[in-house]
Order: C-alpha cells, then sequence, then structure tokens
C-alpha cells in the first residue's frame, strides 16, 4: 500500500495493537495512534516503529487517508463528539465498535460522514479472526478495498448485503469463541465426571477442540463430513452423538444461544 495521507487509529487495546502490529508488517502507513493513556508496549514501538502518538483526537492532521474506530461502544458515545471534524472532512470513519449502527455514528459525525461497519472477533489478536463488513451503496469501491485492506491483519474478512446482518455475525463470529472456550470448559467438566484428573481433562479437551479447528482449516469438505469421519458405526462417538444431536441436545441450545445474542445485539445498536 503506498504511503500517503496517514491512518488513525483510535484506540490502542487488544483488538487496536493486533491492527497496529498487523499494518507494520504489511508496511500500511504512516500511522498515528490516539490512545489516552499510552502503555510502556505503544510508547516503545512507536519509537521503534516511528509512529505519532497522540492523547486526543482533535491533535490529528487535517488531511487522513482513514480513521479506524477501535474502542468500546461506552467510549465511542463519549468520545464521538471529537471524532466528527475528521468525519466532516470526507475521511473514511472504520468502525469495529460493537452494537453502534451507523445511524447512530451519523447522529454524531453528520449525514454525509462515509462510514464502513465492521465487526472483527477476538481471534483476529492473533491473526486468525474472521471480520464482517457492511458499508452503505455511497462508499465507493476503493474505499471498501481499504477497509478490507485495513482489516486484514486480522484474518478473514467478509462482507454483508445489509446492516442488520452484522448483527447476525455478531452473534456467530463475534461472540462465537466465547461459545468454543466454554465448550472446552463443559468437555474438561465432563472428563472430570468420569474419573480424569483436572489438568489432564484440561488439556485433552485444550486439544481436542485445537486440534479439530486445525483440521476444518485443512480440509475443504463440509463439518459434517469430517465428524462422519470419526463416527465409526456402533462405536463411542455414535453413542455420544446420539445424545449432541438428540432433540433437547446441542443444535436447539445453540439455536436459542444464537436467538439471544442476535436479539442482544440489535438492542445495543437502536
Amino acid at each position: 500500500m503506498a504511503k500517503s495521507a496517514p491512518i488513525l487509529l483510535i484506540g490502542a487495546g487488544r483488538m487496536g495493537g493486533a491492527l497496529l502490529k498487523g499494518w507494520l508488517a504489511r508496511d500500511i502507513g504512516p500511522l498515528i495512534v490516539v490512545e489516552p493513556n499510552p502503555g510502556k508496549d505503544l510508547l516503545a514501538l512507536a519509537k521503534k516503529e516511528r509512529i505519532r502518538v497522540m492523547t486526543a483526537a482533535d491533535q490529528a492532521p487535517p488531511r487522513l487517508r482513514a480513521c479506524v474506530i477501535a474502542i468500546k461502544p461506552q467510549i465511542l458515545r463519549l468520545e464521538a463528539a471529537h471524532l466528527a471534524p475528521i468525519a466532516k472532512t470526507g475521511t473514511l470513519m472504520l468502525s469495529i465498535a460493537a452494537g453502534t449502527s451507523i445511524a447512530t455514528l451519523r447522529k454524531h459525525f453528520g449525514r454525509g460522514a462515509r462510514i464502513v461497519r465492521a465487526m472483527p472477533n477476538t481471534p483476529g489478536a492473533i491473526g486468525c479472526g474472521i471480520s464482517s463488513l457492511f458499508a452503505p451503496a455511497a462508499i465507493e469501491p476503493p474505499a471498501r478495498k481499504l477497509a478490507e485492506a485495513l482489516l486484514s491483519p486480522l484474518g478473514e474478512t467478509l462482507w454483508v448485503s445489509k446492516e442488520t446482518l452484522i448483527d447476525a455475525t455478531t452473534a456467530v463470529s463475534g461472540s462465537g469463541p466465547a461459545y468454543v472456550f466454554y465448550l472446552v470448559e463443559a468437555l474438561a467438566e465432563a472428563g472430570c465426571a468420569i474419573g480424569l484428573p483436572p489438568l489432564v481433562a484440561e488439556q485433552l479437551a485444550r486439544a481436542t477442540i485445537m486440534g479439530a479447528g486445525a483440521l476444518l482449516a485443512a480440509d475443504p469438505r463440509p463439518p459434517a463430513a469430517l465428524r462422519r469421519d470419526v463416527t465409526s458405526p456402533g462405536g463411542t462417538t455414535e453413542a455420544a452423538l446420539g445424545v449432541l444431536m438428540g432433540a433437547d441436545g446441542l443444535a436447539p441450545v445453540l439455536r436459542a444461544a444464537v436467538a439471544a445474542a442476535n436479539r442482544r445485539a440489535k438492542e445495543l445498536a437502536s
């Protein structure tokens, strides 16, 4: 990516920090970071990589290539007014704040603000995540391409056709890592219940989920095909799946869980 006008990052927490390191690795810049309380790691990185660190958005230069908003929704509500002058210059505003609709942002930034909304997930902190993006029709292809490039350090990207689908992706991929972590907890607890020592049960559960995820990444076949590979007729896996795939099994519980997350995402965005 050619170095021209700077990229402004608002917030250098876990996700913002992952973006920053990814941009540096891809030679995306120049970079400016707004962080009211910059830590030692950020200051050291800034000194090493010649990143400009500011404590407030109103210190930013008038010409920017994009402004990436990587702060929590409750903080964004307090800081949005300070970002309005940047939005009014026509700068692309890329928001990864959960539960904050484009309509809400436009109330602060102005109706003409060029906004792309995205929902990454926590595996993005190690470059293994996925981010869903939505842009209004007025956002031109080069700006969409820039938004993709800025999120690519977090992992995969995909576009959704309606903003309401951002809430749905939040319920599946945004919150999804927590479901998987809970599955590890539950699997380890189940192992303990049949006699495994707690540390052994957790090690087995962690390695199993990690290995299954790696196999999903390596094998393009549908998950159902991979499941069938493990399931021998009359065997132990078939016995377990008889419970998990029953009327009161995992599928209806997950449907209810994802629906609850989707409802809450809509409530937060309203």
